[in-house]
Formats: structure tokens, C-alpha cells, sequence
């Protein structure tokens, strides 16, 4: 049998359990996630008489509220059993989905989007990433690539069926069927894969033990001012390199939540249907699991650190497509290069923090990392509504998004050279 082949049957052999168990929780995030809330905005803007500045300015300001929380609940899954962890996650989204069914007043509006984002795109999304991330220490970048399928998964099934859901029951109704499918789907699913965890916990306890007496038995060698394997997070918040990358790591996040976002809007101005534009989201799945895969068996096999600069030029390309593009083929093909972006983002943004700073405490480094990502997601949706609303194009829009992940691009250069010079 090749090697490849061999190494990818050993790899999956490892610890399916919990390879499932990362894809199930980045799928469940769905229901927080940009993408399904906005497939509702125009509903929602319609029932609270809101622009789409407005909107955004309420969505930004409970995403904002989100990312403050997540830098400080987010830092507990190092000190939380996993087991109840997702349990507590799981039921919070659920009530998040029962308000949004009963939602009547704008302040209420605001709390049930903080914590849609918050347990949803926010902690799930960290407790999926972080756990494979955690507990695999080889092949890391292909697991945490493997976990990133639930992204796709869920972009591919659920807009399609949400859409059809509206039309059939009505937004609220929507969102009623969308906190069955949490409380009575995938909790039970999730706690069925984290049986056995317990001595997935303690070996992992063992290893890191191990690791420390290493690092106590080299400490007397050190250079005086330098760490050990195991960064603390105010230790990275003292590392220039870290504030080097993180623009390059954030622009995806911040470009396609603004689109999403206000894709109601795009489809407007291209004079596509959003039927036409939902379904098209099979095709972001379809990029989006190769390419997460393929990236992170090339992070395996060179670094994350040296694979920085490859995962942003299908970004550019997406942006430059979707402004120029009037064909209704056109959204499919910048959700092809929109997708494989994603792939790539969600497999390095956990794979290099564990790299570069180590796993004893990536529960905290990756609360903060996330927290970024979740205030960037806040930043777009006020923006952009905030330039739509201006009366500035949408094409113009996406120029400047396809700007800033090449100003990215050249940022993710730099940051890998520094990377490697401190290795």
C-alpha cells in the first residue's frame, strides 16, 4: 500500500470518535453562524421596521458583545470536562433559538443575537477546534481540517432548507424547528461520541505532565527570557508576531460575514433569486472539504507557520469575481473560491496557535483568537450596511474587501518569516 495511504488509515484509526465528535460541533454552529441568521434579515428587518444599517448596527453590536464574553467563558474549556461543557453550550444555543421563535421588541432582538453568536458561532466553533487541536497531537492539521467539514456540511444543507421552511412556516417557525433540532438531534449525538473521554483526558494529562518535567529538566539551559513550549496567553499578548498575523487571519472572516450578511442585498443589486442564491452554497461546501483537507495535510507536512501565505489568494480571486460577475453562474464560482478559503482558514487558525504556542493552555490563546475573529464578524455587518446605506456600489464594496486580503496576503509573507527566524 503507498504511504500515503497508510498514514491516512492511521490517521483515521487514531481517534474517530472525537474526529466525529469535532465534525458534529462546528456543524451544530450552524444556527449561529452569519450565513443562516441573515437567510431571516430581510424578515427581521421588515418585522422591527429596520434599514440594513440598522440592522447591522444591532447584529454588530450583539457580535461585539459576544466577542468580549468569549475572551473570558471561552478560557474554560481547559478547566470544564468536555462532556459538560457541550452540554451547557448546546442548551444555551437552544434557548437562543426558542427567543429568536418569540422575538418582539428590538432590545430582545439584541440579547437572542448575542447569544446566537455566542454559544453558536462562538463557542462551538472554539470547543470543535480546540478539542482536536488539544488531543491530536499528530496529524493536527488534518484533524482540525477533518472537523472544519461541519462548516460545509452545513452551509450545503441548511440554507436550501431553511429558505423552504420559511416559505412553508414562517421565519419564527423556522427557528422553532431549528431548537428541536439542537435539544432532541445533536445533543444526544454529541454526548454519545464523548463516551470514553475520560481516558482520552487522562492520557492527555500524562503527556502534558511529561512535557512539563521536560521543560522544568531544560529550564537551567534556557536563555534567561525565553518560554517554554507551553505559551500563557499574556505571554502571546507580548509576542509582536502575533499582532503581525492576526490582520491576514481575520480578513476572511470580516469579508465573507459582510456578504453573507447583507446577501439579501447582493441578490438584489445582481438581479439573482435567493433560491438561486442558496443553493449555490453547495458549491462553497464542495471547495470548502478538500481544500481544508489538502491544506492540512500540507501543514503536516511543512508547518503551519511556513503554509501562512497560501491560504488568502483565494480570497482576492473571489472578491474580484463577485464584483465584476452579472451571470447568475457567477455566485457559484465565487462560492467555489470562497469555500476553499474557508477550508484553509478554519484548518490554520487552530493548527498554528497550537504550533507556535503549544496546547496547555489553547483554550485561552484560542478564546482570544476567536474573540478577534468574532469582533471582526462584528465590524462587517455595520460597514458595509453602513456604505450600502451611503449609496456607495456593492461592486465597489467587494473591490475594497479583495484589497485587504492582498494586503493580507503580503502581511502573511512577513509574519512567516518571522515565524521561522524564531524557530
Amino acid at each position: 500500500m503507498h504511504p500515503f495511504f497508510q498514514s491516512l488509515g492511521a490517521f483515521l484509526r487514531a481517534d474517530p470518535r472525537l474526529l466525529i465528535f469535532g465534525i458534529v460541533t462546528s456543524f451544530a454552529s450552524s444556527f449561529g453562524q452569519t450565513y443562516f441568521i441573515a437567510l431571516s434579515g430581510g424578515e427581521i428587518r421588515e418585522a422591527f421596521d429596520l434599514s440594513h444599517g440598522d440592522f447591522g448596527a444591532v447584529y454588530s453590536t450583539a457580535t461585539l458583545a459576544s466577542a468580549g464574553a468569549l475572551i473570558w467563558t471561552g478560557k474554560l474549556i481547559d478547566r470544564i470536562d468536555l462532556r459538560l461543557w457541550t452540554v451547557a453550550i448546546v442548551i444555551g444555543l437552544t434557548a437562543a433559538c426558542l427567543l429568536m421563535a418569540q422575538v418582539e421588541s428590538v432590545a430582545l432582538l439584541l440579547v437572542t443575537l448575542f447569544m446566537l453568536r455566542h454559544f453558536g458561532q462562538g463557542l462551538l466553533s472554539h470547543t470543535s477546534a480546540t478539542s482536536l487541536a488539544r488531543y491530536f497531537t499528530s496529524g493536527r492539521g488534518r484533524a482540525v481540517g477533518a472537523a472544519g467539514m461541519g462548516y460545509p456540511l452545513g452551509e450545503a444543507l441548511f440554507p436550501a432548507l431553511a429558505v423552504a421552511l420559511m416559505a412553508a412556516v414562517g421565519w419564527r417557525d423556522m427557528w422553532l424547528a431549528c431548537a428541536g433540532a439542537m435539544l432532541l438531534g445533536f445533543l444526544p449525538a454529541q454526548l454519545f461520541l464523548l463516551r470514553g473521554h475520560g481516558v482520552r483526558q487522562a492520557a492527555y494529562v500524562a503527556r502534558i505532565a511529561e512535557e512539563e518535567r521536560a521543560e522544568s529538566a531544560a529550564a537551567e539551559t534556557r536563555v534567561p527570557g525565553t518560554r517554554g513550549a507551553h505559551w500563557r496567553r499574556r505571554e502571546v499578548l507580548r509576542d509582536p508576531r502575533f499582532y503581525l498575523v492576526m490582520p491576514a487571519v481575520l480578513a476572511p472572516s470580516f469579508i465573507i460575514t459582510g456578504i453573507f450578511f447583507h446577501q439579501v442585498h447582493l441578490v438584489e443589486v445582481k438581479g439573482w433569486s435567493l433560491g438561486w442564491y442558496s443553493a449555490a452554497f453547495v458549491a462553497y461546501a464542495a471547495a470548502t472539504v478538500p481544500a481544508g483537507l489538502i491544506y492540512g495535510a500540507v501543514i503536516d507536512r511543512i508547518g503551519a507557520a511556513r503554509a501562512l501565505p497560501y491560504f488568502l489568494p483565494a480570497m482576492v480571486v473571489a472578491c474580484l469575481i463577485l464584483a465584476f460577475g452579472e451571470h447568475p453562474l457567477t455566485v457559484w464560482i465565487f462560492m467555489i473560491f470562497g469555500g476553499a478559503n474557508a477550508g484553509m482558514t478554519q484548518t490554520l487558525s487552530s493548527a498554528l496557535w497550537a504550533e507556535v504556542y503549544g496546547v496547555r493552555h489553547l483554550g485561552a490563546i484560542r478564546a482570544l483568537t476567536t474573540a478577534c475573529m468574532v469582533f471582526s464578524t462584528a465590524a462587517s455587518p455595520f460597514v458595509l450596511g453602513w456604505l450600502i446605506d451611503a449609496g456607495v456600489r456593492f461592486e465597489t464594496i467587494l473591490l475594497l474587501c479583495a484589497g485587504y486580503a492582498f494586503l493580507g496576503v503580503g502581511l502573511s509573507i512577513a509574519a512567516r518569516g518571522r515565524y521561522a527566524r524564531a524557530a
